[in-house]
């Protein structure tokens, strides 16, 4: 599998927010979001070749027995599955962090599902070359279901840069199943604390109203945009 980076820090999003948590992040991805905040593995893939066992042992480096994996895109990497089966077998709590295009039955504990609007199409990132390429495979109803089906727990995390996303996430629901509004989280696209405050507001305001959840990016604010984080 190729990884990025493994690194031990908070968790910023989502259900388990404020977790210390070891984060492995793969790195290749089969989506180009244009708003892409770790582009070191989507755009420009960086990294080298790891193991499952030289996985393992630098994630045993941390006290934490939480474990996110995460991207780039985890779920296409092909030793996925062996690598949650030793992250499980070792007693680690597990969270991965996928778009949720593609479904494989691993274990797990939280299925963090973040499928992209059309807010995320690249039409004029790298002169729109990536563009069909991600409408195309930015939304699999069907994978996202099997994870809600087949997960102990999951969330929809949803990212919102306009309030003409909440229709769109609204006609996604609308196609799913066994899910509740708690389940469903909306965090407000940015990487810096000012983007990000900007948009909270109407953000939570829309939460307030719909019985959703709302995620800000605790690692943002507590760290910057940086890597490692």
């Amino acid at each position: 599998m190729k990884i990025a980076e493994i690194f031990h820090s908070i968790q910023g999003e989502g259900k388990l927010m404020g977790l210390p948590s070891i984060f492995v992040r793969a790195s290749g991805c089969n989506l180009r979001c244009t708003w892409c905040d770790t582009p070191y593995t989507s755009w420009n893939p960086e990294g080298r070749e790891m193991p499952v066992a030289e996985i393992m042992r630098a994630i045993g480096e941390f006290s934490s027995k939480h474990v996110v994996l995460t991207g780039g895109e985890p779920m296409i990497m092909p030793d996925v599955m062996e690598l949650c089966e030793a992250i499980k077998s070792n007693g680690y709590q597990l969270t991965i962090e996928t778009a949720a295009t593609v479904f494989h039955s691993v274990p797990l504990d939280l299925a963090s599902l973040s499928p992209k609007l059309s807010n995320s199409t690249p039409t004029e990132r790298e002169d729109g070359r990536f563009a069909d390429m991600h409408d195309r495979q930015r939304l699999n109803i069907p994978m996202i279901q099997q994870f809600i089906d087949h997960s102990p727990d999951f969330q929809l995390k949803f990212v919102v840069s306009r309030e003409a996303d909440v229709k769109e996430i609204e006609s996604l629901l609308g196609q799913l199943k066994n899910w509740s509004p708690s389940d469903v989280l909306l965090m407000p696209e940015g990487i810096d604390a000012e983007v990000l405050h900007e948009r909270s507001n109407w953000i939570g305001n829309i939460c307030k109203r719909k019985g959703y959840r709302f995620c800000p990016r605790l690692h943002i604010l507590l760290y910057g945009n940086k890597r490692g984080t």
